[in-house]
């Protein structure tokens, strides 16, 4: 197998994580109490975006969520065309 580790993904600072969490919360109404994670990660397939973030709600069972960019670039808007 050859792996590429080059690229790296963007750095990303607590307050974007912070505010994109949060407009999870509130586009999704999901409970505070239920964890969220966010993760970027190296799109390699064809068509994709070089970075997509990946988000995951700890609920049973964990719901998975893409969003084609990475978290400096979300938007509200992008939260809001998520469907459960």
């Amino acid at each position: 197998m050859n792996f590429s580790f080059s690229q790296k993904t963007p750095k990303v600072n607590t307050e974007q994580t912070k505010q994109v969490k949060e407009w999870i919360y509130q586009a999704l109404k999901i409970d505070e109490s239920i964890p969220i994670s966010l993760s970027q990660l190296q799109c390699t397939e064809p068509g994709c975006p070089p970075i997509e973030t990946v988000i995951a709600v700890m609920r049973n069972p964990i719901q998975q969520y893409k969003v084609h960019k990475p978290i400096a670039e979300i938007e509200f808007t992008d939260i809001s065309e998520l469907r459960i």
